[in-house]
């Protein structure tokens, strides 16, 4: 006798019971965690009845950003500072780092010297990374997101990640190490951004969940990207990796308003002028050469002329078939095989879809694509929110570059934030920006004067110590200062620019990156400690009354 099916309703799920289990057990694992923290202030000799909520904030800046972050996280290890953390939270580049922390299980030591290995010997696998991009394109919802994390991103971290964040449950849930989040921003809302600051905008993950914190609603990390209608699940799709993630968490050039007022002038000195006469020149750089011809696209796209269309109305591609054909059947003739292998000819046909899909995406710009677990959901009265099919999720650097508005909701009772701002320009930036969103959604946040940030910006300290009246204390730590760079700012940044290639970070530039960051840790020690202090309830002499002061 057959097995009867079990019914249907088994194999299907309601988002808003995910959403409870998700949220359950990130409650937990904070609960959990604070034991480990009141440990650590012991050690730090810091007596308290109850565990302070601390968050450690990483900001956006590439790989700039990524080497800087785990500097950072290596010193604040090494003096103890990291145990007493309960969220690390991160944007673009500082994702990269934090991520590794977890899939290192919190070995710095180790993390810190596979870095310096990978930076040392400058590979990057292309026909992996090649073959893990083919392999997503055949995905319904590919994008230039996939591209971009696995052949630019990894490029750029010499990494490629096959872990999950559902891999990172078990530390997190034990409380051995701090709940991480990671920040996005939903591109769709862009207008509503620029208008409103609106909340909606924002877009987190953890271990347990994806979704949008100031709607209330998320999905199970393991169902991000899986199809949902009328809040049920009705296709299951694989959890993405860490690479596509990454790929996402750091994809400012998903934002078109972002590349014709900054990033694009600066991407088309650096790449189409340099990356596409080199690639061009080196056939085996076809990760260099592709990403060029798209910047190409998206030039012309912005342009009077867009690009040209053939007789269907659809945008030409034929560009990237017939260079990948030419080069394809090359090397099939060099091998002179008298028969066609089915094998070869099923992998020619996935290269070439693979090439039409990032030409199609390069046409539109589109990023981020993954079903939108919201559609026609009925407990979502925001009718642009149900409405569409799919989500573009960007970097959220586009938005504020690093995750304030994360770790600000009072659900997550934040008292302490240790704000690394890893920005080659004006490291107050940040501030600007989280403290409009704040008064504009009378968020308690500390209020600091225009002037007095024009001021600051002017010669930039190592720490800046914010206090309101009510809310968060924030530290406010910028990578390039005076105290550790002297008159040498300047010189630091542009040796450390946002857009330059990992190629050019050799051993010795990566090691003074790492030594940098940690030196902002190791010299701020005593101020973070005495903020511990304040924040744990206990009374510490103050050297100032007003509510923002510089330390």
């Amino acid at each position: 006798m057959r097995t009867r099916p079990r019914p249907r309703l088994r194999r299907t799920e309601n988002f808003l019971t995910a959403v409870h289990h998700g949220k359950k057990e990130e409650k937990a694992a904070v609960e959990r965690r604070r034991l480990h923290v009141l440990k650590a202030l012991k050690k730090l000799r810091i007596e308290a009845d109850e565990a302070p909520v601390v968050a450690v904030l990483g900001s956006g800046g590439g790989l700039r950003a990524h080497i800087a972050c785990l500097g950072v996280l290596s010193e604040m290890k090494e003096q103890g500072l990291l145990d007493a953390v309960t969220y690390l939270a991160g944007v673009s580049g500082s994702t990269w780092a934090i991520s590794s922390l977890y899939t290192n299980d919190g070995d710095m030591e180790a993390l810190e010297a596979d870095l310096k290995h990978r930076f040392t010997r400058q590979e990057w696998d292309l026909a992996k990374s090649l073959q893990k991009t083919i392999q997503a394109a055949r995905s319904e919802n590919y994008s230039l997101t996939d591209f971009w994390a696995y052949m630019v991103i990894s490029k750029q971290t010499r990494e490629l990640p096959e872990s999950h964040l559902s891999n990172m449950k078990k530390p997190v849930e034990e409380g051995t190490l701090p709940y991480p989040i990671f920040a996005a921003i939903d591109n769709d809302l862009q207008p509503s951004w620029q208008e409103a600051r609106a909340p909606e905008t924002w877009f987190e993950f953890t271990p347990h969940h994806a979704g949008f914190p100031a709607l209330g609603a998320f999905v199970s990390i393991t169902h991000f990207g899986s199809k949902f209608k009328k809040g049920r699940l009705v296709r299951t799709h694989p959890e993405r990796d860490l690479t596509f993630l990454r790929g996402l968490w750091g994809s400012a050039l998903g934002n078109t308003e972002v590349i014709r007022e900054y990033i694009f002038d600066q991407l088309r000195n650096l790449t189409l002028k340099g990356l596409w006469r080199r690639a061009v020149a080196n056939a085996k750089s076809i990760g260099h050469l592709i990403f060029a011809r798209l910047l190409r696209l998206q030039e012309s796209s912005q342009g009077e002329h867009p690009p040209p269309e053939d007789e269907g109305g659809e945008p030409e591609h034929t560009w990237l078939t017939e260079m990948l054909e030419n080069w394809t059947r090359t090397s099939l003739e060099k091998q002179e095989q008298p028969h066609e292998d089915p094998e070869r000819k099923g992998s020619l046909s996935n290269l070439m879809d693979f090439v039409k899909k990032t030409g199609i995406c390069a046409s539109k710009w589109e990023w981020g694509t993954t079903h939108n677990f919201l559609y026609k959901h009925g407990g979502i009265r925001d009718k642009i929110m149900s409405s569409r099919k799919h989500l573009h999720l960007v970097d959220a650097g586009l938005a504020i570059n690093t995750p304030f508005p994360l770790v600000l909701p009072p659900t997550r009772e934040v008292h302490l934030i240790l704000s690394f701002d890893f920005s080659a320009g004006d490291p107050f930036e940040t501030i600007r920006a989280t403290t409009d969103y704040c008064r504009r959604h009378k968020i308690p946040f500390p209020q600091v004067e225009e002037a007095e940030l024009d001021l600051w910006s002017k010669a930039p300290a190592s720490c800046y110590i914010l206090k309101g009246e009510t809310g968060p204390v924030v530290m406010h730590f910028p990578l390039f200062n005076i105290d550790a760079c002297g008159g040498d700012i300047e010189a630091w940044s542009d040796t450390y620019d946002t857009f330059k290639l990992a190629d050019t970070y050799t051993l010795d530039v990566v090691v003074l990156l790492l030594a940098l960051a940690k030196k902002n840790v190791r010299e701020n020690k005593k101020k973070i400690l005495r903020e511990l202090m304040n924040v744990a309830g206990l009374y510490y002499p103050k050297d100032s009354a007003r509510s923002c002061c510089l330390a």
